[in-house]
């Protein structure tokens, strides 16, 4: 599942990706490692480095992207069974979002948001940004 923008975040900040990969919007980015690159995220403790806010077409010469980093609402996926509200959240897997599991979380830069909903019947939840 692709994130969707329910508030659009108060500052945009661009990251080095790929030129030849297609990223659409509403994908969740991590860290790759180099200054300000990223890729879409791919597991549990990956570095959050922000959500897509526009389609990456890739093969277009191109090698930034928008995203919504530290501000923005989003309905986002999550593999955890419960989540309350107000419970801090970070990277669960392939775009995917899980309850943060504090320090450890902290450390590796996977969490970044805070839920603004109990997960119920469906398996995503509304979360606001708070930055990695």
């Amino acid at each position: 599942m692709v994130m969707t923008q329910i508030v659009a975040p108060d500052q945009i900040r661009t990251r080095v990706v790929s030129e030849s990969t297609a990223i659409p919007k509403g994908t969740i980015l991590k860290f790759t490692g180099a200054a300000n690159t990223a890729a879409a995220s791919a597991a549990d403790g990956d570095a959050f480095a922000g959500i897509t806010i526009e389609e990456f077409a890739g093969g277009e010469g191109l090698t930034h992207v928008g995203v919504a980093f530290d501000s923005g609402v989003f309905q986002m996926a999550t593999t955890a069974a419960a989540i309350v509200i107000g419970a801090r959240v970070s990277i669960g897997g392939s775009q995917t979002i899980a309850v943060s599991v504090g320090t450890a979380d902290l450390v590796d830069g996977s969490q970044f948001g805070r839920s603004e909903e109990v997960r119920s019947g469906t398996n995503s939840i509304r979360v606001r940004l708070l930055g990695g």
